[in-house]
C-alpha cells in the first residue's frame, strides 16, 4: 500500500508521478471507508481528490500557502497532512474540525467555513510575503459555487491590479467535461503553460513596454486568441490574470504537469479545473447533494443509517417548508428567496410547486436581502429563508436597504443558536443581539413547532421587517396546527406559576426550562418576542418575585437577557437578574446536546446555575452573567 508510507506531504514527493493514479485510488478507498463509518462531508472531497494530491505533490507545503474555500472538500488535505488516523473523529467532540483550522495544523493556513473568502485571504498572504521579502507560492482553491459571491470578484479585481505572484484554482464541479476538454484543449493548455510560451510572453512584455500602443494591441490579440479557443478565459484575462484551462481535474498526472509548468510564472494566474462531485463512488456521483454531508452509511449500498430513532416529529426546517407552501397558496404575492440553501432551508417542495415565485440567488446573501427589499417596495411579500450564520454577511443590507426603509420583508432564520458538529463557523449565536438593536424590526423566537408556524404567519401579516429565528433539528413534539392565527405583537404568556423565581424563556429551550422551573417551583414565562419585549408582564413578575432568570440560546452579550436588563435599568427597578445563554466564547464542534451540557444549558445545567447563583457561588459558571439592577 502506497498510502501506508505517506505521513505528510514530503513523503508524497518520494513517489514517481506515474504512481500517483494508484495512490489516488488508495486515498479514495480510505476516505470512503472512513466517512462511511463516522459520517461527514463526502461528495466534495471525492471530487477534489486528485487536485489535492497534485497540489501537495508540486508545492512545498506548509511553506507555500494553500487556502481552501469553505473547506468541505479538505478531508483529503487533512489525510495527507498528518491527520489520517484521526479522520474518523471528524466533527465529533474533541476530534478534528470539519473545516481547515489554523489551531489544528500547521498545514491549515486559513480558518474557513463560510464561502468565497479564499482569494482575499491568499492575496493577503501573497502581499505579506512580498513585503517581508519571502519567496513562496500562494494558492487559493475555490469552487464554482463560491464564485457566485461578489467577494470573490472583489478579490480578483484587486489581485489583477496589484500584479503579485499567486494562483487561483477554480474547482469547477457543476458541469460535465465539455468537448473542449479533449486532446486539442489539453495540448493548448499545456502549450500555453509551458516555459517557452511563458518566456516569450515575459520578454515580449519588456520589449513592448517602450511602445504602449503595440503592447495594448499584443495583449488584446492574446486575449482574443484565448477567448476563441477557451471562452472562459476572457473574463479572467480582463481582470489581470493569466488563464489556463479547462483541465481534467481527475487526471492527476496532467494536473501535476500543468502545475509544474505554471509554478514559477511570477504574476496572477488562474487555473480552471473541471471535476465531478462524488467522483469514484456511484451513489455520490448520481446524487452529490444527498452525499454532500452524510451520516454513517453502508459502503456497498450507499444507504445512510438514521442519526436517531425515526419519529414523526417535524424539524423546525420542515415546519417552515410546510408553512411557506401553505401561505403561498393563500397569497399570490408571496415570494421565497434563498442564498443557495434550498435543501437546507426547507424550500424543495416550494421550488417545485411554485417555481415562478422561487429565487435561489446562489451564494449571494447581500443580493438576496436587497432583492427582497426591491420586491417589497413594489408590492410583493418576500420571505428570505437563510441560516443565522449567513445572515451576518448581509447585515448592512438588512439595516440600510430593509429596516431603514421599513419594508415588509420576512426573515425565516434557520440554525439559530448552537448547531452541533459544524462548530463555531456555522453556529447562529448572535442573531438576537444583532437584530434587536435595529429600529423597525420585530424579532420572534418560538418555543415549539406550532408556535414557529404561528409566528411565521404573524410575521407575514406585518407591514415592517420581521424575523422568526429557530434552531436546527427537531422541537419538543408540539405538532403544528393546520390553521394559522396571528399572535399579539410583543406579548408573552405565563406557562407555569411558582414562587420567588421567574424564568423568562426566549426561544427553543422549553423542555429544559420546564425541568428547572418544576424543580425550583418557579414561574415559567414564554416571552416569545425579543423585540418588542413584554414590559407589562415583566413589571408584574418583578412585583411578585425576588429573582428574574432570562434564558436564551443566543450570546448573553446584547441578547434577549440584555433587553430585560435595559428595561429594568430604565425604570430603576431593584431586583436580582441572572442571564443564562451562550457564553462569550466559541463553542467547539460536538453534538448539540454535548454543547448544551458544556455551557450549562441542559435542564440540569440550568437548575445548577440558578442554585449556585442563589447560594452566592455564581463564579463557578462561565455562562452566567449576573446583573444586580439598582
Amino acid at each position: 500500500m502506497l498510502l501506508d508510507n505517506i505521513k505528510e506531504p514530503e513523503d508524497l514527493k518520494k513517489l514517481e508521478v506515474e504512481q500517483l493514479p494508484d495512490f489516488c485510488d488508495e486515498v479514495r478507498n480510505y476516505l470512503l471507508k472512513s466517512v462511511s463509518e463516522s459520517g461527514g462531508h463526502l461528495a466534495s472531497g471525492l471530487g477534489a481528490l486528485e487536485l489535492t494530491v497534485a497540489l501537495h505533490y508540486v508545492y512545498n507545503t506548509p511553506h507555500d500557502r494553500l487556502v481552501w474555500d469553505v473547506g468541505h472538500q479538505a478531508y483529503v488535505h487533512k489525510l495527507l497532512t498528518g491527520r489520517r488516523d484521526q479522520l474518523g473523529t471528524i466533527k465529533k467532540k474533541d476530534g478534528l474540525c470539519g473545516f481547515p483550522r489554523r489551531q489544528e495544523s500547521k498545514y491549515d493556513d486559513f480558518g474557513v467555513g463560510h464561502s468565497s473568502t479564499s482569494i482575499s485571504a491568499i492575496l493577503g498572504m501573497a502581499l505579506a510575503a512580498r513585503h517581508q521579502g519571502i519567496e513562496r507560492h500562494s494558492i487559493a482553491i475555490i469552487g464554482d459555487g463560491a464564485m457566485t459571491a461578489g467577494m470573490a470578484y472583489e478579490a480578483l479585481n484587486h489581485a489583477g491590479e496589484i500584479d503579485t505572484e499567486m494562483l487561483v484554482v477554480l474547482n469547477d464541479n457543476d458541469m460535465s467535461i465539455s468537448p473542449n476538454v479533449g486532446g486539442l484543449s489539453k495540448y493548448l493548455t499545456r502549450l500555453l503553460s509551458g516555459h517557452f510560451y511563458s518566456s516569450m510572453r515575459e520578454n515580449s512584455k519588456k520589449i513592448l513596454a517602450k511602445t504602449p500602443v503595440m503592447k495594448r494591441f499584443a495583449r488584446r490579440a492574446e486575449e482574443h486568441t484565448k477567448g476563441m479557443i477557451m471562452p472562459s478565459a476572457t473574463l479572467f484575462e480582463e481582470m489581470g490574470f493569466v488563464y489556463y484551462g479547462p483541465v481534467d481535474g481527475h487526471d492527476v498526472i496532467e494536473l501535476v504537469k500543468i502545475l509544474e509548468n505554471i509554478k514559477d510564472i511570477n504574476e496572477p494566474k488562474f487555473l480552471h479545473v473541471v471535476t465531478q462531485k462524488g467522483k469514484g463512488y456511484e451513489p455520490a456521483e448520481k446524487d452529490p447533494i444527498e452525499y454532500h454531508a452524510v451520516s454513517v452509511f453502508d459502503l456497498k449500498s450507499g444507504v445512510q443509517k438514521p442519526k436517531s430513532k425515526p419519529d414523526s416529529t417535524p424539524t423546525y426546517t420542515q415546519v417552515f417548508g410546510q408553512w411557506v407552501c401553505d401561505m403561498a397558496e393563500k397569497d399570490q404575492k408571496l415570494i421565497a428567496i434563498t442564498p443557495a440553501m434550498r435543501e437546507g432551508s426547507g424550500l424543495v417542495d416550494f421550488s417545485r410547486k411554485y417555481p415562478d415565485r422561487y429565487y435561489d440567488v446562489a451564494i449571494a446573501e447581500q443580493h438576496a436581502v436587497t432583492l427582497a427589499a426591491g420586491m417589497a417596495c413594489d408590492g410583493m411579500k418576500p420571505v428570505v429563508a437563510i441560516y443565522s450564520t449567513f445572515l451576518q454577511r448581509a447585515y448592512d443590507q438588512l439595516i440600510h436597504d430593509v429596516a431603514l426603509q421599513n419594508l415588509a420583508v420576512v426573515f425565516a432564520i434557520d440554525r439559530a443558536g448552537l448547531v452541533g458538529s459544524d462548530g463555531p463557523t456555522h453556529s447562529g449565536n448572535y442573531d438576537l443581539s444583532y437584530l434587536r438593536c435595529i429600529p423597525n424590526m420585530i424579532v420572534m423566537a418560538p418555543s415549539t413547532e406550532d408556535e414557529c408556524r404561528q409566528m411565521l404567519y404573524t410575521a407575514f401579516q406585518q407591514n415592517c421587517p420581521t424575523a422568526v429565528r429557530y434552531p436546527r433539528g427537531k422541537g419538543i413534539g408540539v405538532a403544528p396546527q393546520k390553521s394559522m392565527q396571528e399572535i399579539d405583537i410583543g406579548k408573552g404568556e405565563v406557562l407555569q406559576k411558582g414562587e420567588g423565581i421567574a424564568i423568562l424563556l426566549f426561544g427553543s429551550l422549553l423542555d429544559e426550562a420546564i425541568y428547572a422551573a418544576t424543580e425550583l417551583n418557579a414561574t415559567l414565562v414564554n416571552m416569545r418576542f425579543v423585540k418588542p419585549i413584554d414590559v407589562e408582564l415583566i413589571r408584574d413578575l418583578v412585583s411578585t418575585n425576588s429573582l428574574i432568570v432570562t434564558l436564551e440560546d443566543n450570546a448573553i452579550q446584547g441578547g434577549a437577557g440584555s433587553a430585560v436588563n435595559e428595561f429594568l435599568n430604565s425604570e430603576n427597578i431593584k431586583i436580582s437578574v441572572l442571564n443564562l445563554g451562550i457564553p462569550d466564547d466559541y463553542i467547539e464542534h460536538a453534538s448539540r446536546e454535548e454543547q448544551m451540557d458544556e455551557i450549562g444549558l441542559s435542564g440540569k445545567g440550568i437548575l445548577e446555575q440558578i442554585r449556585l447563583f442563589e447560594d452566592g457561588n455564581d463564579s463557578k459558571s462561565s455562562s452566567v452573567s449576573v446583573v444586580s439592577v439598582s
